[in-house]
């Protein structure tokens, strides 16, 4: 791979879908991402880290020792790396392209979804999309684990299309988390999911000052709690979904000749999906080159399903919801867009093929 290439996702040879079908229903050619010892604890906790990439994670070794001395190493997220994207897959064990769940802000038939709020422009979309009828791969592998996360998930759009089914405990503060995981191993449960959010939203709203170090602070105490309090013979998987660029005087506009042959977008900053106007599909995606190329790896959206971007199979209702033109964004760069604006102005950014935000750890401690 070249200096310039993207980072591709290593479906089923070191990518975040590897690691629950490892834990859960492994087979005896032995796992890409999780030592043999993980495969034969008693009882496995997987920790998900939102935002917490592998690249700033080794950049940051002295505020997190124990994670530093964790055994394993980086594994690729999923394309597009973000949130909606790759939790759904780690969960389920299989690519966007087969689960569907394809972006942060994905196209439903002309509307624009925001995955993480469910919700369009005219407002919550539980009824009008139903969550469990729009991801209908099942999570964990059918079974049934217990999943820790903020209370204020459990009854979300995006936790009923990603964590259908499963057994909630809520946490209300970051020590309750390892509260929560421990009392379920405690009580026998064999495999626990849990998820901490904090190295995401702060990254995003402030960057990587003393805010973001204080996160990775408090989640390597997190994990040296966990690694201190949980019973013999329990493994510890600590993983993220992607992490983040910095991306602070990278926004960037569309340029005048593109936008007239857009008739929307969907994506995000770092994963811009274009929507070509009918019939203008090639026309895009030369002025997108012509504009835009030294900014994004600029792609048709065939050319990304022949490369195997969202993995081996694409179903028709992934196809369905992508775009026709991707800005896939190179270094700091962000590709705005009127429709796709928050409560705050983000510093720190995710989406693209870049290596700060394709590589993620995959760190393991057994009791």
């Amino acid at each position: 791979m070249a200096d310039d290439d993207p980072v591709l996702p290593r479906f089923g040879a070191g990518c975040v879908t590897d690691l629950v079908p490892s834990v859960l229903e492994p087979d005896d050619h032995g796992s890409p991402v999780v030592p043999d010892e993980v495969i034969d604890a008693s009882a496995v906790v997987v920790l998900v880290l939102d935002g917490l990439g592998w690249e700033q994670l080794q950049a940051r070794t002295r505020l997190a020792p124990t994670l530093a001395g964790l055994a394993g190493g980086p594994v690729t997220t999923v394309a597009p790396s973000t949130t909606a994207a790759a939790l759904t897959s780690i969960v389920t064990g299989v690519a966007p392209g087969e689960h569907g769940m394809v972006g942060y802000r994905i196209d439903v038939d002309g509307d624009v979804l925001n995955a993480l709020r469910w919700s369009t422009p005219r407002g919550d979309a539980r009824e009008r999309i139903p969550p469990e009828q729009f991801q209908t791969v099942a999570p964990f592998l059918g079974h049934r684990p217990v999943v820790v996360q903020n209370a204020e998930f459990a009854r979300s759009g995006f936790t009923r299309a990603h964590l259908a089914d499963v057994r909630h405990r809520g946490w209300r503060t970051l020590p309750t988390l390892a509260v929560e995981v421990r009392q379920a191993v405690a009580a026998g449960e064999p495999f626990v999911y849990a998820y901490y959010d904090g190295v995401d939203k702060i990254a995003h709203e402030f960057g990587f000052g003393e805010h973001y170090e204080a996160e990775i602070v408090a989640c390597d105490r997190l994990v040296a709690d966990l690694m201190m309090s949980l019973p013999r013979g329990t493994a510890l998987v600590v993983t993220a979904d992607h992490g983040i660029v910095d991306c602070t005087d990278g926004e960037t506009e569309l340029d005048r000749g593109v936008l007239p042959l857009v008739e929307r977008q969907s994506g995000e900053a770092r994963f811009r999906w274009l929507h070509a106007a009918p019939g203008r599909a090639r026309d895009l995606l030369d002025a997108a080159e012509g504009a835009h190329g030294e900014r994004a790896w600029i792609r048709s959206v065939e050319q990304m399903i022949d490369e195997s971007w969202f993995g081996p199979i694409v179903t028709d209702d992934a196809r369905r919801r992508l775009g026709d033109v991707a800005l896939v964004a190179r270094e700091h760069w962000a590709f705005m867009d009127a429709a796709d604006t928050g409560r705050v102005r983000l510093i720190g950014r995710h989406g693209s093929l870049t290596p700060g935000e394709m590589f993620v750890p995959m760190l393991s401690f057994t009791s």
